[in-house]
């Protein structure tokens, strides 16, 4: 009489590949993100009833007409272009990022473009920055 054992069969899970390509995808996550280094700008918004304020010599103000056009310091942009209007800030500036900086905008021009002014001064590496405003009409 012959006895027959009978196989075992393994009924666990191989757990190995499962890590593999757990840790592969965090690999993958790890390089495939973006760390983004926001610039921060300090706005200094004048009072629109405050006291007329002297205009400094050595400033860069930044002119948006009620259509988006820039000029900088009186110098009218070519185009509407961020890399254009960063150009002209630094070469304006010479390089001194410590000098103030004046948006004037219309107060019809759009949004877009008074946030493109500053995007500009803050990769530029200004940090004084201001808004001009006029008194209210009624006052």
């Amino acid at each position: 009489m012959k006895l027959r054992r009978q196989k075992r069969t393994d009924n666990s899970i191989n757990l190995t590949p499962l890590i593999d390509v757990v840790f592969l995808l965090l690999i993958f996550f790890m390089v495939s993100t973006t760390f983004t280094k926001e610039t921060h700008i300090t706005v200094d918004l004048p009072e629109a009833d405050g006291q007329l304020s002297e205009d400094q010599p050595d400033s860069i103000e930044i002119l948006i007409t009620r259509e988006g056009n820039y000029a900088v310091n009186g110098n009218s942009l070519v185009n509407r272009q961020l890399k254009t209007l960063m150009a002209a800030i630094n070469e304006m500036s010479g390089g001194d990022t410590s000098l103030p900086m004046v948006i004037t905008a219309d107060a019809q021009t759009p949004h877009q473009a008074v946030i493109t002014a500053m995007d500009a001064a803050g990769r530029a590496g200004f940090a004084r920055l201001s808004i001009t405003t006029q008194q209210p009409q009624g006052e």
